[in-house]
């Protein structure tokens, strides 16, 4: 198997043992955003909202970088501190893609690396040429 790895100065440098992207085939695995500001590496000031924004741009990067967009994600897991925050992430969301929408899944979780609110990644696949 022949694979990509992907990276941009655009998001964030990863902060452990992996890459921001993989690609095999058409398919690309992007790892979990989390709200970091690439050009600080620190966590983006203020509530839910704008973590959650910040980790919608970070991906957007990370798929324009593999050749794709947002609207190209099959499949998003997103990671949640406080699912409280559940109808605001599906209105933040909605704002970054297009219908239909990806399959998704949204979890809630204890902690999440550097006190976010919010992770996600997901699974692009590319078009055919």
């Amino acid at each position: 198997m022949n694979k990509t790895i992907i990276h941009t100065d655009k998001a964030p440098a990863a902060i452990g043992a992996y890459s921001q992207a993989v690609r095999a085939g058409n398919t690309v695995y992007l790892s979990g955003q989390i709200p970091l500001v690439p050009e600080s590496m620190t966590v983006i000031t203020g509530g839910f909202a704008e973590q959650a924004h910040q980790v919608f741009k970070n991906l957007r990067s990370v798929a324009e970088a593999a050749g794709g967009s947002l609207n190209d994600i099959v499949k998003l897991n997103a990671y949640l501190t406080d699912l409280t925050h559940f109808a605001a992430f599906n209105e933040i969301m909605a704002q970054y893609f297009d219908a239909p929408y990806p399959a998704r899944a949204a979890v809630g979780v204890a902690s999440l690396p550097k006190d976010a609110q919010v992770e996600a990644e997901a699974v692009l696949v590319l078009r055919e040429n």
